[in-house]
């Protein structure tokens, strides 16, 4: 198993309960969409499986790793090797070229510029983007924007890969060629958990499961 959670509960504040109780194991190679309402606990559940949180209680494994035992700069090792990140907003660096910005996802993995740069132009032909190479974030339409986010997840070929509403801020066409993209990427072989409202974008997935007042209530 490449993610296994294990009775996690998490709270805000101390007092708010945003997860209860949940179980969840993820297989490598799986393709698997977390659905629910707003304020369902899905957000909260993607950022503890990407360490980006430590849950209050409970256990979450992540390529074998226990994150509640691993120290910052050990998560910081986590995420840099074995995670890659997609979220509904782009956050891409407005005055640098997309080859860099797409760089800089191997900033924590020790790389050289120049390998960091090589590779990036290779990630961004991957995702049908190697003739818009000097452009900057604002010349690209936003489908092309979330290929970028893309490029710059699995630039370091991260065996899984945590994707936050991908397709929210894009219109119907491009959200097909970014869904295309990630279909494309878990057939090689990446391991891809999707969080969404959009139960079409949930039918894609073979694995689906539903999430309400923070534990799991359903899966198909």
């Amino acid at each position: 198993m490449i993610i296994e959670v294990e009775n996690v509960s998490e709270r805000h504040n101390g007092t708010v309960e945003a997860l209860r109780g949940v179980n969840l194991k993820v297989a490598k190679g799986e393709l698997l969409a977390i659905i629910g309402p707003s304020g369902s606990g899905k957000s909260t559940l993607l950022n503890l499986l990407g360490t980006l949180d430590r849950p209050t209680s409970g256990t979450i494994r992540v390529a074998g790793h226990d994150i509640g035992r691993l120290t910052d700069r050990q998560l910081s090792a986590l995420r840099a090797l074995h995670l890659g990140f997609v979220f509904q907003q782009f956050h891409l660096a407005a005055g640098v070229s997309i080859v860099d910005n797409v760089a800089d996802g191997l900033l924590y993995a020790g790389r050289p510029l120049a390998e960091r740069r090589e590779r990036a132009r290779a990630a961004l032909e991957r995702v049908g983007l190697g003739h818009r190479l000097g452009h900057r974030p604002h010349q690209l339409s936003g489908g092309e924007q979330q290929r970028v986010a893309i490029a710059r997840a699995v630039v370091g070929d991260p065996p899984l890969l945590l994707a936050d509403e991908p397709t929210g801020n894009l219109d119907s066409a491009s959200g097909r060629q970014v869904l295309a993209i990630l279909r494309e990427l878990h057939t090689a072989g990446t391991t891809i958990v999707m969080i969404t409202h959009d139960m079409d974008i949930a039918q894609w997935c073979p694995r689906r499961v539903r999430i309400q007042d923070g534990t799991i209530r359903e899966e198909s």
